[in-house]
């Protein structure tokens, strides 16, 4: 079974990814990343690094046989290394991270890459560690509703992976960016607890921006399920993979 399915990578869609610890949603950033490259060898991707290495991402591309090292569609800007210059700073710190400077940054990228008929992809790993870093909830909340409008006019699709540390309930952060998103795709672990044959599970929600009710939806009740490989997953209906009853 193929996840997620071609049609959902469309421009002007914000794809908000939740997972917990014990199912970490790591490897759907890496395989939305490999399918985006293998669908167009010249539609870029930027990533947008906050916990995750360059060096993991190349390590991933290749086990997934997707060469990433020498590719110019791939573009990886590392958020701690973004710093507002000196003669901008004022009284700020030097390791102050500037999202405003990211920002810009990005916005100068996506524009001189635009290729007509090609969907550029903007992956941000890791929203909720800045928070945790000591972001504050309001340049949260307003940077990721200025890369959605970024990403909407130039005609990109936006990535964006938050944790969640006290399911069921919603933090604040996520309020605010389940009523940005187009779809909410949601990674759990099996209540059961992990097992050999069974990672963890996909649910797909729609968003308030989705006009197709219909679309891509997957329910809690019917949840796809997954187990990890070395190089990416294998996604099966709930209760058809091997050893699963």
């Amino acid at each position: 079974m193929q996840f997620p399915a071609p049609d959902l990578f469309s421009s002007h869609r914000l794809l908000l990814i939740t997972d917990q610890l014990p199912a970490p949603a790591d490897f759907l950033l890496h395989r939305f990343l490999h399918l985006h490259l293998r669908q167009s060898k010249t539609a870029k991707c930027f990533v947008l690094a906050v916990s995750e290495s360059l060096e993991r991402w190349k390590s991933v591309a290749s086990k997934a046989n997707a060469n990433v090292t020498h590719s110019e569609s791939f573009q990886f800007i590392d958020v701690f290394d973004q710093h507002l210059p000196a003669q901008n700073r004022g009284e700020e710190p030097l390791n102050v991270i500037s999202l405003k400077y990211i920002y810009d940054l990005l916005s100068a990228k996506l524009s001189d890459s635009q290729t007509h008929g090609q969907i550029p992809l903007v992956i941000l790993d890791d929203i909720t560690s800045l928070e945790w870093l000591g972001v504050s909830l309001l340049d949260l909340s307003r940077f990721a509703r200025a890369l959605r409008a970024l990403c909407v006019k130039m005609d990109a699709m936006l990535v964006v992976r938050h944790h969640i540390v006290t399911p069921p309930e919603p933090d604040a952060l996520l309020q605010h960016l389940l009523q940005l998103c187009t779809y909410h795709i949601e990674v759990r672990p099996l209540a059961s607890g992990r097992s050999g044959a069974v990672s963890g599970e996909i649910c797909v929600h729609l968003g308030p921006s989705t006009k197709d009710a219909n679309e891509h939806v997957i329910s809690r009740t019917s949840a796809l399920q997954y187990r990890l490989t070395e190089s990416s997953a294998v996604f099966f209906d709930k209760g058809t993979s091997t050893g699963v009853l």
